[in-house]
């Protein structure tokens, strides 16, 4: 019976004290919250300790979730930020891509872009190691709006943007994979086109 309960019922149990309501919406989402981790810090090891660290943060700020999002939208939005607290903590020299001085330049801006590979499921591996390959931002927002099929909206609420910002975000995550696609993964495309 208690797989049956719904993600607001429990959470409702949580806030009032049910330590068993957490455990379970924790054995519901561990899966999700652990796959995520691992996107963003490319580290079983690492991804088990961004895991822990957002439940415990999840769990600190359940109170306040309104629930104006769904619940995987706000999990997502604190795995998302631990993660790159992780990656920060443990990488202080990351430099930022979105450099207006340093603009990136495609190579040949008549390839389809990336989108066209996600959509077919015998290009997914390759397409999966060059996401690997973009910083956490960028494989964060490509992952959010392709593989996880969120809407710019709930991108904007998970990682705190306007919608322009998203848009631009989004579009520069695009050309540096479509970069990366055509300078690790050439032989590849060429098959796929």
């Amino acid at each position: 019976m208690a797989a049956t309960l719904s993600d607001e019922t429990l959470i409702q149990q949580a806030v009032q004290g049910r330590q068993s309501a957490y455990a379970m919406l924790v054995k519901r989402y561990e899966q999700y919250v652990f796959t995520l981790a691992l996107r963003f810090v490319k580290n079983r090891e690492d991804a088990h300790e961004v895991a822990q660290d957002s439940f415990m943060r999840a769990f600190r700020y359940l109170p306040d979730f309104r629930g104006d999002a769904k619940f995987t939208t706000w999990l997502y939005k604190i795995v998302f930020s631990t993660s790159l607290n992780h990656l920060r903590k443990n990488n202080p020299d990351i430099l930022s891509l979105d450099d207006d001085d340093k603009p990136i330049k495609l190579k040949d801006p008549g390839t389809p872009d990336a989108s066209y590979g996600m959509e077919l499921g015998d290009r997914s591996a390759s397409l999966q190691r060059a996401i690997n390959l973009l910083s956490p931002d960028d494989a964060g927002i490509i992952t959010l709006f392709y593989l996880y099929e969120q809407s710019l909206d709930e991108i904007c609420q998970i990682m705190g943007l306007t919608m322009s910002n998203a848009k631009t975000k989004l579009c520069r995550a695009r050309q540096r994979l479509k970069v990366i696609l055509d300078e690790k993964f050439s032989s590849e495309v060429k098959e796929w086109i």
